[in-house]
């Protein structure tokens, strides 16, 4: 393809990334026309922060302790310092240009509108799915009361969509709202396990017949109880653990002042993901054997039911609930500005473009939620199995998604060196380097999720299908995009 970029070119300003006469020109996506800036600095601050911690943790992380005893902590130091580098790369480019459309739109521009289209159809993938392991997660969270115990599982999923559907519909600014309680929420009960936990081990406490301390780790076959191969095969469930970072940028694009509020909030993020994430781990294995940890239920559950301490567990189950509300409500939130962005470029259905008097692309988040409802299916036929085998879909999405933003920064550095674009003050540090490390990383977590026969085997057998879908989807879309491009005077 010929142009970079399928938007309308805005003709050089004075300042900004905008240069002078000559000098570095922005694009302008067609995509973010139509939106309010509802969004206030402390919506974007606590999104940030509610995006770092989610279903991932609240739910997954039983599981991988299960399966990966102690050394899950590394896992997650491992991660999460790859996601602040794919965050840091993707705050630079909203500071070059904040959009809606975020990665997609920044695809358009560096990557060419075949980027843009694979950008966005894997991203939609991502969530879609993880939509329906948030639905999964809401209903497995209330069957731990037994007064939903009789209600199929199924039910509670279809309940849990048409709810957060409906939130979704109404403002951007009554989703800030919400998403900054529900960040508030997650973040307070977090603080409040974690000096519960503290105090335990203080007192030496006894935790379900066992006394917390080093003695749960060290007496249990130490850190990487079944050898060090279950932590790397864990991964790519640890990569969807941190799928939501990246709403950061999409959320720039309704907000007053981007420049002043992205930077503070992507900085936040590395020392939230050792605080929450690496310390809770720790701390989870520090309290009970790593064998006391089952898949299905919170790990943070399991420990405060074994304390003892009246209505604990079922306070904790609430909160984890709530995660997995915000992470369902940012999914649809995020896939509907996306697929706008697309659809303003022809790469998506025209209806995918539609907004409401509210300014919310209802469009796209209903064929969002038409995919969740795939999974209210899933949950029928396979309710032991729905949240695993999502979760796995949903990973390649993420990465994909993660390699998609830092080849756009390669490409927006390569520019920059060439005086095409002006790099801002906030960088991420070690360019090329950290760009190249990073999609080497991403991809040799696809290459292991081979040696999990059971689920990962099975998920990486579907990346050829995956691609043919989108090869046969792009021959489908290419005549609109060219019309789309032709109409705004550029060239594919």
């Amino acid at each position: 393809m010929k142009s970079d970029v399928v938007q309308d070119a805005v003709p050089p300003q004075r300042g900004g990334s905008g240069g002078s006469a000559g000098g570095p020109q922005t694009a302008h996506d067609a995509g973010d026309a139509g939106y309010s800036k509802d969004l206030k600095p402390r919506h974007i601050n606590m999104i940030a922060i509610g995006g770092a911690i989610g279903t991932g943790l609240f739910l997954g992380a039983g599981g991988r302790l299960a399966s990966a005893g102690p050394g899950l902590a590394l896992a997650y130091a491992v991660c999460g310092l790859f996601a602040f580098f794919v965050v840091k790369a993707l705050g630079e480019m909203v500071l070059h240009r904040p959009s809606s459309g975020s990665f997609v739109s920044y695809s358009r521009e560096f990557l060419g509108e075949k980027g843009a289209y694979v950008a966005g159809w894997m991203y939609f993938l991502n969530w879609s799915t993880t939509g329906i392991a948030d639905i999964t997660a809401i209903a497995l969270y209330t069957h731990y009361w037994s007064l939903f115990t009789d209600v199929p599982q199924w039910v509670l999923a279809l309940i849990a969509l048409a709810v957060v559907l409906a939130i979704n519909m109404i403002s951007v600014k009554i989703f800030g709202e919400l998403e900054f309680w529900f960040a508030i929420v997650k973040v307070a009960a977090l603080v409040v396990f974690m000096i519960i936990g503290i105090v335990l081990l203080a007192t030496q406490h006894e935790v379900g017949g066992s006394t917390p301390g080093i003695g749960t780790i060290t007496d249990h076959g130490g850190i990487f109880p079944n050898g060090l191969m279950p932590v790397v095969i864990v991964m790519q469930g640890v990569v969807f653990a941190y799928s939501c970072v990246e709403l950061v940028g999409v959320t720039a694009g309704e907000t007053a002042e981007p420049e002043k509020v992205v930077p503070k909030a992507v900085n936040a993020i590395m020392w939230r993901v050792g605080f929450f994430y690496v310390g809770s781990v720790v701390l989870l294995a520090l309290l009970l054997p790593w064998g006391e940890y089952t898949e299905g239920q919170s790990p943070f559950v399991t420990v405060l039911s074994k304390v003892g301490v009246p209505m604990a567990g079922d306070v904790m189950n609430l909160v984890v609930l709530t995660a997995a509300m915000s992470s369902l409500n940012s999914g649809l939130y995020s896939t509907g500005r996306i697929l706008r962005s697309m659809a303003m470029s022809g790469s998506a259905p025209k209806f995918t473009g539609l907004m409401n008097r509210s300014q919310v692309p209802y469009g796209g988040i209903l064929l969002t939620s038409a995919v969740c409802v795939i999974g209210v299916g899933l949950n029928y036929v396979v309710p032991g199995k729905a949240f695993e085998i999502v979760l796995n879909i949903a990973s390649l999405g993420i990465i994909s998604t993660w390699c998609t933003i830092m080849l756009c920064h390669l490409v927006f550095v390569r520019r920059a060196k060439q005086g095409l674009v002006e790099r801002p003050e906030f960088r991420l540090p070690w360019s090329p380097v950290t760009e190249i490390v990073t999609i080497a990383f991403l991809l040799s977590v696809v290459v292991l999720m081979w040696n999990d026969p059971d689920v990962g085997r099975k998920t990486v057998m579907l990346v050829p299908v995956i691609a043919a879908a989108l090869v046969v989807g792009w021959y489908a879309v290419r005549g609109r995009v060219r019309a789309v491009a032709a109409e705004k005077g550029t060239q594919l």
